[in-house]
């Protein structure tokens, strides 16, 4: 397995995990979905997770890779509010969780660009 292929897979399998704990555990997601989005939270969750796993399958086929991987991009940029909303919201948490919060917020920033860097790779 060449390292950019290796890439592909694990950013692949990231998402797929991702996706999946939207719909078995959507509570802690539907806690962050930014209160100005319109309708419910579970709703929000559940298209981010089916958005998530969309993705993944795109990049697990060399065909979509890079079509999938500029999405993994633009997916890790859209969910960057709900990072956001999390780090707000837990800003009174005991300090373990406060600290989990607050570096989901630059953490979107190395898996934007592991998507780029997976959809300039060379097929």
């Amino acid at each position: 397995m060449s390292t950019r292929r290796g890439e592909a897979v694990a950013l692949a399998g990231l998402l797929a995990l991702a996706g999946v704990t939207h719909f078995a555990k959507p509570r802690p997601y539907d806690r962050i979905v930014p209160r100005a989005l319109p309708g419910p939270a579970r709703r929000w969750t559940y298209a981010s997770g089916v958005a998530e796993l969309v993705v993944a399958a795109a990049l697990a086929h060399p065909a979509t890779r890079r079509r999938g991987a500029l999405a993994a991009a633009g997916l890790f940029t859209a969910v960057f509010p709900a990072n956001v909303q999390m780090a707000a919201d837990w800003r009174r948490q005991p300090p373990l969780r406060r600290a989990v919060a607050y570096a989901r917020v630059p953490l979107q920033v190395p898996l934007i660009w592991w998507a780029v860097r997976v959809a300039r790779a060379r097929p």
